[in-house]
């Protein structure tokens, strides 16, 4: 693995010295400490998680030649769409970052808006290398979707208009295999796809600034789910011996309201980082469901 590594550090000195060099071509009003601390603490985030992916997820597979794998039909594309998100609110945070520091707009979008596709390539990187498992395409075109979904809109309009957000909810499918899905919520959050679901939410005050009536934070939210999934590509007849019941596997399409908690006005700092942690979370509201099956279904209310 440590060979494996070292060919992946490269891409992290690039993203490292675009930062450094960020000193040398802004103005007068950046805080220097704050970007060097900041540059610190991110590289000490970097080689941190790093070395947990590779206790976790490398130390104990063997390694290959880099190579690149078809992952496409599994998970019905929800891990995909997860890969797009990540790197989308790692950009948002980069960005949000290097403009605490007094970087100007131009730069920070990007440098700091291009932070979730570097930390994401490395991770892929290591995948090719892995005999386990492999670069994905697929992966890479939607890290560079999520990271473009910023970026693009900063520079275009100095804002965000639409977000990736996301919504989880409790499913049956852990209690047959908990292996897969997780033991606790905190696992099954983060392993059972059954459970998410990705939206984007747009702010509709934001394209029609005439209509006044409209509150400024009111999004309208299109999602994405799917269903009935106990394997990555197909489901298994049993598991560790244990017959399993059939469930057809299937996508749903959502249409809701949601809260851009960025647009609700306030002089509490409390409340700011509060709406801040809340960002990327769907906020539940009654919501329309039509699903790959041909259902169609009114939720009152989804998560």
């Amino acid at each position: 693995m440590q060979k494996n590594a070292s060919r992946a550090l490269p891409i992290f000195l690039i993203a490292l010295l675009l930062s450094s060099n960020i000193s040398a071509q802004t103005n007068d009003s950046i805080n220097r400490k704050r970007l060097q601390g900041v540059i610190l603490t991110e590289a000490s985030l970097f080689a941190g998680t790093m070395y947990g992916l590779y206790q976790l997820w490398y130390r104990d597979y063997p390694q290959s030649n880099f190579h690149f794998i078809n992952d496409w039909n599994g998970w019905l594309q929800m891990d995909k769409i997860g890969h797009a998100v990540t790197s989308y609110y790692v950009g948002k945070i980069g960005y949000e970052t290097l403009q605490w520091c007094g970087v100007n707009e131009k730069h920070s979008v990007i440098y700091g808006g291009s932070l979730g596709f570097i930390y994401l390539l490395t991770i892929e990187t290591l995948d090719g290398f892995s005999a386990e498992w492999g670069a994905s395409p697929a992966d890479l075109v939607f890290n560079a979707g999520g990271t473009a979904l910023f970026v693009g809109q900063q520079l275009v309009w100095k804002e965000q208009r639409i977000s990736l957000k996301f919504s989880y909810h409790y499913t049956e499918f852990p209690d047959y295999r908990p292996d897969l899905f997780g033991y606790d919520l905190l696992q099954q959050l983060v392993k059972d796809y059954n459970g998410h679901t990705y939206w984007l939410s747009a702010n509709i005050r934001s394209f029609s600034k005439r209509d006044s009536w409209i509150p400024d934070w009111l999004n309208v939210a299109v999602g994405y789910g799917a269903d009935g999934m106990l394997g990555a590509t197909s489901n298994p007849d049993e598991h560790n011996g244990r017959p399993l019941p059939h469930f057809d596997r299937y996508r749903s399409f959502y249409l809701s309201m949601d809260v851009d908690f960025s647009r609700i006005k306030t002089n509490s700092n409390f409340l700011k980082i509060i709406f801040t942690a809340l960002g990327f979370i769907k906020v539940p509201f009654p919501t329309l469901e039509y699903n790959s099956l041909g259902q169609v279904k009114f939720h009152p209310l989804y998560f």
